[in-house]
């Protein structure tokens, strides 16, 4: 179990699209995220965190679990250099109780429900759930593609 690190060692995305702070939680079936909702991320309209912006927080976090795959070695250190694409390919269940505002933090758990590895990408089910303190924001099953690319830069 891995206790709060930060999620770009994890992830290609970056400022204005990283949805996600901190990994509280990582191992090779579960992770948990924290995320502060400030007011100039994209996805605030009129001081809520819009579903879309929910929505990419919670792919974020369930790549971690395949992602920690293509950055991060045998021997635990990361490969700064590795480079993936990765897109939702489906969306089940999607059930959105609540949002949050400017200012909360969310807290948001995925548990893998499947996975097939390929020789350079991973297709997965993850089963998710976000939360503002106690209260459910978002529950829903995401499938999602991750690929390995090669670089041509030297």
């Amino acid at each position: 179990m891995i206790q709060t690190i930060d999620i770009q060692n994890y992830l290609p995305h970056r400022a204005p699209m990283l949805m996600v702070d901190l990994i509280l939680s990582l191992d090779a079936n579960f992770v948990e995220t924290s995320f502060l909702i400030k007011e100039d991320n994209i996805f605030v309209a009129d001081t809520v965190f819009t579903e879309a912006g929910l929505i990419e927080n919670t792919a974020q976090t369930c790549s971690s679990i395949v992602g920690q795959k293509y950055f991060v070695g045998a021997d635990g250190t990361v490969d700064e250099n590795a480079k993936v694409i990765g897109f939702i390919s489906a969306l089940k269940n999607v059930k959105i109780h609540l949002l949050p505002k400017v200012g909360d933090t969310i807290s948001t758990k995925a548990t893998l429900v499947s996975k097939f590895v390929g020789d350079d990408y991973t297709l997965c089910t993850m089963s998710c759930q976000s939360l503002l303190d106690e209260k459910m924001l978002l529950e829903c099953e995401i499938n999602l593609f991750i690929q390995k690319t090669i670089s041509t830069v030297k």
